[in-house]
C-alpha cells in the first residue's frame, strides 16, 4: 500500500490529526500554493464538546461528526488519507504510517489528547472514558443495557449495581454528564421504565479539588455546584479516586462506593509520536514549541492544539487545552507558513481568550466571558447558540436544532437505542 500522492512541485504540508486545529489549518491552506495532506485515523471530524449528548441519547452520532472528504470536495491541492501514523523521521522528513511513508516539507502535528489514567491500569481496564464518538456510544449502550437488567433484578442490592453511576472529574465534561444523567433520571425513567423507582438511582460526582469547574470563575463554580445539588447529584469534592476494580470505587479518605459504571473525566494527557527526542516533550506529553508553533529541535515541524506547550506572558504555564486555542493557533500558523515559504518573517502567536462555558441541564449553564460572567437560563441559551454555530455542516446544525427544540418542549427524545457492533459468527 502507498499514499499515491502526486508530485506537483508544490511544497507539501502534512497535517497529522483532523481535530479542531488540524482541520482549521487544512481549510486555511486549501486554496494556496501548498499541497496539503491531511492524515487521520478516522475519515471524519468529531465535535468533542457534544460527546456527552451522544452518550446521554440526546443526539445521534452523525449529528456531531462531519466527513473530512466532504470538507474538501472539488479542492485539488488537499488530499485526505485515513491511516495511523507510526512514527516520524525528521532527518529524512518522512511520516511513516500503516500505508507507507510520505515525504513532507512542513509537518504539523495536531494529534490532540486522550484520557489520563494516571498510570492506574485497573481503573483504565474498568472505567469508561469519553474522548471519542465510539466511547460515547459505548457509554450510551451500557447505561440502557443496565436499565434493562435492573428491570429484571430480583432485589434492591442487585438493582443498585445497574442503576448507580459514578462520574470522576468535575470539569466541564463531568458536570455536563452529571446534569444530563440527572435530567434523564427525572424525565425519562418515569416514562420508559415505569417499573423502576427513579429514587433508587444514585449519581455521584467525585472531584479532586474543593470547587467544581476550577478553571472558571468562583461565581461559575458556585453556580454549577448549586445546579447539581438542586438536581440531586451527590457531590464528593476534594476527594481523589485511588482505584476501581469494576465493582467498587476506592477514595483517598477511605470511603468506597459500589457501582458497576464509572465514567472517567478526570483529565487528559497528550498523544505521543515516535521519532521525536524525549527532550522535546514536557509534562502531560506536550511538545514544547516557540511563539511560531515550531518545535525547538526542528524548524519545519510545527504543533497546534492540545499537544502544543507554548508560553507567553499571560500564560506562563502554557495555554489551556481547549478548542479555541487550537483554532487560533491553526489560523496563525497558516499565515506563518505562507510567510516562511516566501522567506518573510513570521508573526508570533498571542492567544485571545474568548471565554469558557458549561451547561448543567435545561436552563442551567455558566458562562465566563472576558468582561462578563453570568449563569442560569440566559447562559444556557448562549451555550446553545455558540455550540450550534460551531458545528460543521448546515444539515448537522438543522438536525441538532430540531432535536434540541423537540427535547425542550417534550422532555423526550427517540434515541434511546442499544446498537451493538456486529460480529461475524462462525
Amino acid at each position: 500500500m502507498q499514499f499515491n500522492i502526486p508530485e506537483t512541485g508544490q511544497k507539501r504540508v502534512v497535517i497529522v490529526g483532523g481535530g479542531f486545529g488540524g482541520l482549521t489549518l487544512a481549510r486555511k491552506l486549501s486554496k494556496s500554493e501548498f499541497q496539503v495532506v491531511l492524515i487521520d485515523k478516522n475519515n471524519y471530524h468529531q465535535f468533542q464538546p457534544l460527546f456527552y449528548q451522544v452518550a446521554m441519547a440526546g443526539l445521534e452520532p452523525s449529528s456531531i461528526v462531519f466527513p473530512l472528504r466532504k470538507v474538501f470536495q472539488k479542492i485539488k491541492n488537499v488530499f485526505v488519507r485515513v491511516t495511523r501514523v507510526l512514527r516520524v523521521d525528521p532527518e529524512r522528513q518522512e511520516v511513516h504510517t500503516e500505508i507507507g511513508a510520505l515525504h513532507y516539507d512542513y509537518l504539523v502535528l495536531a494529534i490532540g489528547a486522550d484520557t489520563n489514567w494516571y498510570n492506574n491500569q485497573r481503573i483504565r481496564a474498568n472505567a469508561i472514558p469519553m474522548k471519542s464518538v465510539n466511547e460515547a456510544l459505548y457509554l450510551r449502550n451500557t447505561i440502557f443495557e443496565d436499565y434493562e437488567k435492573a428491570v429484571t433484578a430480583d432485589n434492591y442490592e442487585e438493582r443498585q449495581r445497574f442503576l448507580d453511576i459514578v462520574i470522576v472529574g468535575g470539569g466541564p465534561t463531568g458536570v455536563e454528564i452529571a446534569g444530563s444523567l440527572a435530567e434523564m433520571k427525572r424525565n425519562i425513567i418515569p416514562k420508559d421504565y415505569i417499573d423502576l423507582d427513579r429514587d433508587e438511582i444514585d449519581i455521584h460526582l467525585i472531584h479532586g479539588a474543593p470547587e467544581l469547574l476550577n478553571t472558571m470563575s468562583p461565581a461559575a463554580s458556585a453556580a454549577a455546584r448549586k445546579f447539581l445539588e438542586d438536581l440531586g447529584i451527590n457531590l464528593w469534592l476534594d476527594k481523589v479516586v485511588t482505584d476501581y476494580d469494576g465493582e467498587t470505587v476506592f477514595i483517598n479518605d477511605g470511603s468506597t462506593i459500589r457501582a458497576d459504571k464509572v465514567i472517567w473525566a478526570a483529565g487528559v494527557t497528550c498523544n505521543t509520536i515516535e521519532g521525536l527526542p524525549k527532550e522535546a516533550y514536557t509534562h502531560g506529553n506536550r511538545l514544547v514549541v516557540n511563539a511560531f508553533n515550531q518545535t525547538e529541535a526542528f524548524g519545519n515541524i510545527f504543533v497546534v492544539g492540545d499537544q502544543a506547550y507554548q508560553t507567553e506572558e499571560a500564560y506562563p504555564h502554557g495555554h489551556s487545552q481547549v478548542a479555541q486555542v487550537a483554532i487560533q493557533q491553526a489560523r496563525q500558523l497558516a499565515g506563518n507558513l505562507h510567510r516562511l515559504n516566501r522567506k518573510q518573517p513570521m508573526k508570533a502567536f498571542h492567544y485571545r481568550d474568548l471565554g469558557a462555558m458549561a451547561t448543567i441541564g435545561r436552563n442551567r449553564a455558566v458562562v465566563d466571558l472576558p468582561f462578563w460572567r453570568f449563569q442560569g437560563a440566559f447562559a444556557w441559551m448562549v451555550w446553545l447558540f455558540v455550540h450550534l454555530f460551531s458545528i460543521l455542516g448546515m444539515k448537522n446544525k438543522l438536525f441538532i436544532f430540531l432535536n434540541w427544540v423537540w427535547n425542550y418542549f417534550t422532555y423526550d427524545q427517540s434515541l434511546r437505542l442499544v446498537i451493538k457492533p456486529w460480529k461475524r459468527t462462525t
